[in-house]
């Protein structure tokens, strides 16, 4: 008997690397017995394997991770944020540029939501930036139907208990009031479903347009909608401190610049 760690990597963490999905997800790839090594279907992803293991994926073989990259998506409303959508509604997906690889979006936003949505080819870099610990700052400008006060808004700063879910405490500020609406500003650390527009029932205000303009250090900026922007290897490393994890790509990759359509007309505009 002997307790020393096999060589190499989780099957899991090696396929979320090569971009084929998030870990989570390759985990329940396995479970459904779609991925073979060395010529085996296994059905657990307790297994280390390193580059001398042959694997493959519905029957074809692994690729070799590219390095892993980051890009800055305005997602416009009435899309949602998923691979499939049972109702057959249209998704972030059927909107990116097709020169685009394969990519998994970082956290979602819903439906009615728009402005700054993270995309990676890394599904460990997906993880990393969605673990609470990351404790990244999402910033957010909010429409409300209603008139608030410092006064309504001070459950959400003092975090309150929905549903027995308890929201962490946001950092919430007026800006302006425009007849029945005001515009917020609304910054919290954690992404749960709805949770803005939840909180902003709990004490008597509509949302009625939501735009996420920030996620940690990445700002949404001058970005319109529908359009994608890579963000630089360089700038990735220095802001998020991964070291050796990012490596700049050996041609410089040009900005991905091609507006498409959100569903029900033209590309909005801020």
């Amino acid at each position: 008997m002997t307790d020393k760690t096999p060589p190499g990597d989780r099957i899991a963490k090696v396929l979320a690397r090569a971009g084929v999905a998030s870990r989570r997800e390759a985990e329940r790839m396995i479970e459904a017995g779609r991925v073979t090594v060395n010529g085996k279907i296994i059905d657990s992803p307790a297994l280390n394997v390193t580059s001398a293991h042959v694997i493959t994926v519905d029957g074809k073989p692994l690729a070799e991770p590219e390095p892993p990259r980051i890009w800055m998506y305005h997602k416009p409303t009435g899309l949602v944020t998923t691979n499939r959508d049972e109702k057959g509604r249209e998704t972030v997906f059927d909107h990116l540029p097709k020169e685009l690889p394969r990519v998994m979006t970082v956290g979602r936003l819903d439906l009615n939501s728009e402005g700054l949505l993270l995309l990676t080819n890394d599904g460990e870099v997906k993880r990393k930036l969605e673990l609470p610990a990351t404790g990244w700052l999402r910033r957010y400008r909010v429409r409300v139907n209603g008139k608030p006060t410092d006064d309504m808004l001070v459950p959400l700063r003092e975090g309150i208990t929905l549903d027995r879910e308890t929201f962490q405490p946001m950092e919430v500020s007026i800006d302006r009031q425009q007849g029945a609406n005001a515009w917020l500003t609304v910054s919290l650390r954690e992404g749960k479903n709805r949770e803005i527009r939840r909180a902003m029932e709990a004490v008597g205000l509509t949302v009625n347009r939501l735009i996420r303009v920030s996620y940690g250090p990445f700002q949404l900026g001058q970005l319109k909608s529908g359009e994608v922007e890579e963000i630089r290897g360089r700038v990735v490393r220095d802001q998020l401190g991964l070291d050796k994890e990012f490596k700049p790509a050996t041609t410089p990759r040009p900005k991905v610049n091609r507006r498409r359509k959100p569903p029900g007309g033209k590309p909005r505009r801020q």
